[in-house]
């Protein structure tokens, strides 16, 4: 397992939300990171998951 985080944050920068969680590979923290934004009502935020390689999974502004 990897560890990924996904971070959210509001226009002025301050951030909303700052989580770490485990996936397989980077299809399924995608998934995760998708369901947990749609979840907390996140995915107009910007926001951005990054792998344990510093890859950008998600990004939005």
């Amino acid at each position: 397992m990897k560890t990924y985080v996904l971070t959210v944050y509001e226009k002025d920068g301050k951030k909303l939300l700052d989580e770490k969680f485990e996936a397989k590979n980077d299809l399924e923290a995608k998934e995760i990171g998708q369901e947990k934004l749609e979840k907390e009502d996140y995915h107009e935020q910007t926001h951005r998951l990054v792998s344990p390689d510093a890859k950008l999974l998600l990004f939005h502004s």
